[in-house]
Formats: structure tokens, C-alpha cells, sequence
């Protein structure tokens, strides 16, 4: 090579590096851990409010335009104030969320500009008078909250023919690894925000699938915490036996973290009372050998349905146990198909009772019960009701107290038979840490007219996410595996109050196989990406 043709190489490689450094030191930001963004911050290489306008950026050329997700409903009029103000006090010693940018669900409450809408216009009006005890415990570790997202209208709980991912406030939100294909529900926008790096982390909530699906379906870590670690006080309900908030990350480090800002006791939520005995730093059981020794079963029971999702959980089982796991294949779980009869009889009762307990503490509504939010909807069904109806509403609605004997015995045999007689009875006997299932199939095509179209075997099981949620015990779901461009997970559950022992066998299993990639928001399986503007 002569030093005239060297030379010209070398000038080509520095313009070819340098201009698109800025748009990559970006796109590194958007999906790096919390932890390396600590360390640029702590370095002087970034500050929170240079990390929070990236994100708004992003938001706006990918969320609200170009690909047009539609995962976030609204960003934070106040968040990158906040997020200077951070700078300025940015010490040494703080907690690993200070000055990351956190996005909440919209079924959260916060006290500030933001509205809290659960996705429906019944609920546009005045924003909350107060945070969630969630948001003030994220506020007072210094996270910046960003923004709100989309979600499935009322955490899917109107009708049984909805799309995952719509709402009125928001319409559809997007998968984005492929935007013809969902991403689940209900905590869709915070599934696919994390995904799509607009957020380092969000919080979703779970009644049942609405955190472990989503975060499944956009190939992220979503952990489904036990019942009364985290306080439901200031989110719109479906049920206080089965309603939770919990994490959602690119990684289950980034998760357990968020994961130790938010557990914790509430007064103002009865069922945290014994909270505070087992929170915890979570963080402290990210061991990178947690799979050694571990007894882990298969339910089977709840495998089977998608071939794809039955590969990836077979490649897992097969690291688990190179990685010294012990894996007990298959293990039953007692009672799956008896489940579903009593978990609606109860959730039915408890929404018309907890929403109207919610809907009482908010002002400047246009609606104040759930007969109102049912007149609402009527009244404006070109908005609310283009593509499903509310025969859930019309249902609870027609429920009577939580003394009818009724819901007393649907209550009482749905704890039984998920929890004593379910999980726990698999566990014993076998010994077991933990148990193993697919968390979902890949996504599934959009379908606004005939609504969700998730693969199922038997009829009478519900999901893998549902033994977990009735039963109240934790869950976690991380990335596994592929199928033609589409993330797969696989999902642990296990006794109450086991999340560290999830986390421990769930980053175990991660760093030994780096499942996540970004996504690049192909406009359908195996076609084109949808460039961001």
C-alpha cells in the first residue's frame, strides 16, 4: 500500500468512526445497565439530564414517530428539571438508581402534571393528588421518572376479545422487534419501552401475565414479586388477592435493583405488613454460579403448546444443567385446570369492589364507580369501544359484596388449590428450589377485530404466569432464546417470598447465555426495519 493510498484509508476509517459517534454514544446509553451508566456518571462522561434528554429524544423518533410504537402515553413536563437537580447533588454515596430515568405504567399514580389514566378517557381529567407509595420510594432513591406508558385499557380487564397493548388513550402499542406483531399485555408500553431503550427500567404490574408476558414477548426481565412485597397503594386495581407491581429490565441485575428500591411495608397497604421482614437488597444474590445445586422442576403441564417455546426451554434445561442444576423433568403441578373458575369469580368481585375504592380517592373524574365508568364507555364507544365491548365490566358490575358466599368459596379454593395444594405441593415433593415453564410463545400477530390470538393447549390451563399470580408467589421471566427474529422466554416461580432465590438461578442462567438483542423494528418477521426519524 503507498503512503498516499494509507493515508487516504486512514482519513476514510476516522470520518467513517466519527460521524456516527454521537448517534452511537446514544444508542449505547439507551441500552446500557444501570451500573454502566453509574460508572459514566460517576466518571464525568455523563449526566442524568443529558442521559434523560436522550430518552425524550428517542421517545420522539422512535415512540411518536418512525416506527410510531406508541409504548409511552406521555413524558414527564418536569423530568429533566428533575433530573439537573440530581446532578447538582450527585454525591459519592447514593443508591444505584440515582439519576436513571425510571417510566411507570399508566395505572400508577403520581402527584405531579402527569395524568393517571389506566389507557381509558374516563380517566383524563385531573391528574393524582399524591404519588403511589411505588413512585415516592423511586423519587426518594433518586430516580427520575420520565414518563408514563401504554398499556392494555384497564390492565385487560373490560373484555375478554381484546387486542394486548390497546387503549383509548394510546391505541396500539407496538412489538418492537417486529411492528405487525404484539407486544402483550397489560403492561405493554413498559414491556416494550425497556426493549426498544427508551428507558433503562420501568414498572409494570401483574394480576396475572401482565408483567411475566409482556416482558417475555419484548425479550426483557420482568419479575412478578410475591403478594404484599410491593405496596399497591395509588394503582388502579383489579384485585388486592392477586395485584402487584413489579420490574421490568433489559437484564435481571438492572431488575433486581429496581426490585430492592419499591419492596418494602405500607401502612396504607394491609397486605405489605410483613414486607419489611423479607425486602431486601436483592442485588446481593446475583451469583454467577446460581444454578449450581439448584433443584429446579419442569412443569410439562404447562409446556407443550408452541413448538418454538419448547425448543428454547430444552436448550435451557440442557445450560441449566451444565451449569450444575439439577433438573426433575417432569414435575406435576396439581390442579392447573381447576384453576380458572374460581380466579374469575374472584377477580370479578374484587374489581367492582377495588375500583370503586380507587375511583373514590381521585378528584376531578368523570367518573366516580364502576356504573359510571360503564355509562362513560357507552357513551363514548366510537372512542372506547371501537373494537371490544365491557361485558367484564357489565359482569363485576352485577357482582354482590365481598360477603356473598360465593366469592368467600371461589376465594378460598383458588388460594388453596394454586398455592398449598399447587406450588408448594410440587415443590415438596420433589425437593425443589424452584419450577421451570415457557413463559409464552413467541409474539402473535395484532389483530384489532378478533383480538388476542395466544397459543394454548388445553383450554381449562391458563397461562404459565397464573399458578404463580393466584397463589400470590413470585415469578420471574428472562430471555432465552429466538424464533425467526421473535424473542422466547422461559419463566421460574416458586414459594413465597423466594425472589432471592429466583434471582439467584435466574442471573445464573442469564450470564451463562446472553439471550437479549436489541431490537431492530422490522415491520414484520424477516422484512425491513422501520428507521427511527
Amino acid at each position: 500500500m503507498t503512503r498516499q493510498l494509507f493515508a487516504r484509508s486512514v482519513l476514510a476509517i476516522a470520518l467513517l468512526a466519527s460521524a456516527p459517534l454521537c448517534a452511537q454514544q446514544h444508542d449505547d446509553d439507551a441500552y446500557a445497565s444501570i451500573a454502566q451508566l453509574q460508572q459514566r456518571m460517576d466518571a464525568g462522561n455523563l449526566s442524568s439530564k443529558a442521559l434523560t434528554q436522550d430518552f425524550l429524544d428517542r421517545i420522539q423518533h422512535t415512540d411518536r414517530s418512525g416506527p410510531n410504537l406508541r409504548a409511552v402515553l406521555e413524558t414527564n413536563p418536569d423530568a429533566l428539571q428533575i433530573a439537573g437537580t440530581l446532578d447538582k447533588k450527585r454525591r459519592k454515596t447514593r443508591g444505584p438508581l440515582y439519576g436513571i430515568p425510571v417510566l411507570l405504567k399508566d395505572n400508577i399514580d403520581t402527584g405531579d402534571r402527569e395524568r393517571t389514566t389506566a389507557g381509558s378517557l374516563a380517566l383524563a381529567g385531573a391528574p393524582a393528588s399524591r404519588d403511589a407509595t411505588v413512585v415516592a420510594k423511586l423519587r426518594k432513591a433518586g430516580a427520575v421518572i420520565l414518563g408514563k406508558t401504554n398499556l392494555s385499557e384497564w390492565a385487560s380487564f373490560r373484555s375478554n376479545h381484546s387486542s394486548s397493548g390497546w387503549s383509548g388513550m394510546g391505541g396500539q402499542t407496538k412489538n418492537p422487534y417486529a411492528l405487525d406483531r404484539n407486544p402483550c399485555g397489560s403492561s405493554a408500553g413498559s414491556g416494550a419501552a425497556v426493549a426498544a431503550g427508551l428507558a433503562t427500567v420501568a414498572i409494570g404490574t401483574e394480576t396475572d401475565g401482565s408483567i411475566i408476558c409482556p416482558a417475555s414477548m419484548n425479550g426483557i426481565v420482568g419479575i412478578k414479586p410475591t403478594l404484599g412485597l410491593v405496596s399497591r397503594a395509588g394503582i388502579v386495581p383489579i384485585s388486592h388477592n392477586q395485584d402487584t407491581a413489579g420490574p421490568m429490565a433489559r437484564d435481571v441485575a438492572d431488575a433486581a435493583a429496581l426490585l430492592s428500591v419499591i419492596a418494602g411495608s405500607d401502612p396504607h397497604d394491609p397486605a405489605t405488613v410483613e414486607a419489611d421482614k423479607h425486602a431486601t437488597d436483592y442485588t446481593k444474590f446475583l451469583d454467577p454460579n446460581g444454578l449450581k445445586g439448584k433443584r429446579i422442576g419442569v412443569a410439562r403441564e404447562l409446556a407443550g403448546n408452541e413448538p418454538n417455546a419448547d425448543r428454547v426451554l430444552d436448550a435451557a434445561i440442557a445450560t441449566m444443567k451444565a451449569q450444575g442444576a439439577i433438573i426433575v423433568d417432569p414435575v406435576q403441578l396439581p390442579h392447573l385446570s381447576e384453576l380458572g373458575a374460581p380466579e374469575m369469580t374472584v377477580l370479578l368481585y374484587d374489581f367492582k369492589h377495588d375500583i370503586n375504592a380507587y375511583l373514590a380517592t381521585r378528584t376531578g373524574l368523570a367518573a366516580h364507580t364502576l356504573a359510571d365508568l360503564i355509562a362513560f364507555d357507552t357513551a363514548h364507544a366510537a372512542q372506547e369501544m371501537p373494537w371490544f365491548g365491557q361485558e367484564l365490566f357489565e359482569q363485576a358490575e352485577a357482582k354482590g359484596p365481598l360477603t356473598d358466599q360465593a366469592y368467600l368459596d371461589a376465594l378460598a379454593k383458588a388460594k388453596r388449590l394454586a398455592g398449598p395444594e399447587g406450588i408448594d405441593a410440587a415443590l415438596e415433593s420433589q425437593h425443589l428450589d424452584a419450577l421451570l415453564a415457557p413463559s409464552w410463545g413467541p409474539a402473535f400477530m395484532t389483530d384489532l377485530v378478533l383480538g388476542d390470538h395466544i397459543v394454548s393447549g388445553d383450554p381449562t390451563i391458563g397461562g404459565a404466569s397464573q399458578p404463580a399470580a393466584m397463589a400470590g408467589y413470585p415469578s420471574i421471566t428472562v430471555p432465552a432464546g429466538w424464533a425467526h427474529g421473535l424473542p422466547v422466554g422461559i419463566v421460574l416461580f416458586g414459594a413465597k417470598w423466594s425472589e432471592p432465590t429466583l434471582i439467584s438461578i435466574a442471573y445464573g442462567y442469564e450470564q451463562h447465555t446472553h439471550a437479549w438483542q436489541p431490537p431492530k423494528f422490522l415491520d414484520t418477521v424477516g422484512g425491513k426495519p422501520v428507521a427511527p426519524r
